[in-house]
C-alpha cells in the first residue's frame, strides 16, 4: 500500500482525505501542524505527502525544506494560496505539485498516482541520460544535436541550453525562477519575457503543431516541463 502523509489543520478536509485515500488503498497518516508533520515524516516514512501551506504552527513552506534536508519523497502541495508568487515558492523550496482549493479530489487523486509512479521509477541524473527520443524529434545530449526526421534542426547555444534543463528531467515541472538562474544568470530573475521568446522559438523548430505542443508544456504562472 501507498503511505500519504496527510499535513491539514482543518478537520473535516482530513477525514473527507482519509476516507477517500483509503477507499483506494492508501495508508494514511495525519498531521495538524508542521511539527507533528516533520516528525511523522521521519519516524513513518511515507511514500507521499498531501502538505498545506498554512499550519498553526509554522509556513508549510518550512515544512518542505525541513523534509528535502533528508528526503526525495514526493510532497502535493493542497492549498487555498493562489498567486504564482505562492506557486512558485514552494515549487522552489522542494515540492513537487501544487493544487488549489476549492479541488477536484478526482484530480488530486491523479497527482498523487502520477507523484508515486515518479517516485518509483528508477533514478536518473543528467548524465545517465545520453539520447532522448519521441515521435517528433530526437536529442543526441552529448553530440549536442536535434534531429527531426532526417534533417538537423540548428538551435541556438541558449535555446540548447534551456531545452537540456526540461529534457533531463523529464515529468518534472521546472520553475521560471529556476530557468532564468540556470540559462541567464541571477541578474534576468525578473525576465520572465525571455523565457517565452525562447520557449516559442523552440516549439516552433521542434513542435508539429506549435500552437498546440505535445512535449513542451507551460504551467501558467509557474514554469515549464517537458512531457516525453
Amino acid at each position: 500500500m501507498t503511505r500519504v502523509l496527510v499535513v491539514e489543520d482543518d478537520p473535516q478536509l482530513v477525514r473527507a482525505l482519509r476516507i477517500n485515500l483509503q477507499a483506494r488503498k492508501f495508508d494514511v497518516d495525519e498531521a495538524g501542524d508542521g511539527g507533528s508533520a516533520l516528525r511523522l515524516a521521519t519516524a513513518r516514512r511515507p511514500d507521499v505527502i498531501v502538505l498545506d501551506l498554512g499550519l498553526p504552527d509554522m509556513d508549510g513552506i518550512e515544512v518542505i525544506r525541513g523534509v528535502r534536508g533528508w528526503s526525495r519523497v514526493p510532497i502535493v502541495v493542497l492549498s487555498a494560496r493562489h498567486t504564482s508568487e505562492d506557486k512558485i515558492r514552494a515549487l522552489d523550496a522542494g515540492a513537487d505539485d501544487y493544487v488549489t482549493k476549492p479541488f477536484s479530489m478526482d484530480e488530486l487523486l491523479a497527482r498523487l498516482r502520477a507523484a508515486s509512479r515518479r517516485q518509483a521509477e528508477p533514478a536518473h541524473t543528467a548524465d545517465d541520460i545520453t539520447v532522448v527520443e519521441t515521435d517528433g524529434f530526437t536529442i543526441d545530449l552529448l553530440a549536442k544535436k536535434v534531429r527531426r526526421g532526417d534533417r538537423t534542426v540548428r538551435l541556438t547555444p541558449t535555446e540548447w541550453h534551456l531545452l537540456e534543463i526540461l529534457v533531463t528531467h523529464p515529468g518534472h515541472l521546472i520553475t521560471q525562477n529556476r530557468l532564468l538562474l540556470e540559462v541567464w544568470g541571477p541578474t534576468y530573475s525578473e525576465n520572465t519575457n525571455y523565457l517565452r521568446v525562447y520557449m516559442a522559438q523552440l516549439r516552433r523548430k521542434l513542435e508539429a503543431d506549435p500552437s498546440h505542443p505535445r512535449y513542451l508544456i507551460t504551467e501558467p504562472g509557474m514554469g515549464y516541463r517537458f512531457e516525453p
